[in-house]
């Protein structure tokens, strides 16, 4: 018997793939528990429909990441933090930071954790940093950090 998961069964496969199981199986386990239904014209249908709607959606993620890497090449986030003798900061300046004012300043909203920020940045000065927007899609930017008075 054909049918479609509903939710991702182990050893069988993942949400949405269409696979064939022993009429037994699905009849007392599977279609009982909620974790597939038959696979009918009609449910084949709507099937390829929600694939065609992920796909869309997944088209509009990407290309807004490329609209936002492409924007991030000319920015330069300002920030201002105390330093001691040779530029040194006191602390650092970390992910969470930088992407609080990344979104003050330029209105882009980016999480902290795809900022590739492995130490923060300890001194004063120009620093490129990298962000991951979607996989295989890399944005980088500017921190300029200067001394607080």
């Amino acid at each position: 018997m054909k049918v479609i998961l509903l939710q991702d069964v182990k050893a069988q496969g993942k949400k949405g793939d269409l696979i064939n199981v022993s009429d037994g199986y699905a009849r007392n386990f599977l279609l009982p528990k909620g974790l597939a239904q038959e696979a009918t014209k009609q449910n084949l249908n709507v099937l390829e429909g929600k694939r065609g709607a992920e796909q869309y959606r997944k088209n509009l993620e990407e290309e807004k990441a490329r609209n936002i890497a492409e924007r991030m090449k000319d920015i330069t986030v300002n920030m201002t933090a105390k330093a001691g003798t040779g530029g040194r900061l006191f602390g650092s300046i970390t992910s969470k930071e930088i992407a609080k004012e990344l979104e003050a300043q330029y209105n882009i909203k980016v999480d902290k954790r795809k900022i590739n920020l492995p130490d923060g940045i300890k001194s004063c000065g120009t620093t490129e940093v990298k962000v991951s927007l979607y996989p295989q899609i890399v944005g980088t930017f500017k921190v300029k950090v200067t001394e607080a008075n």
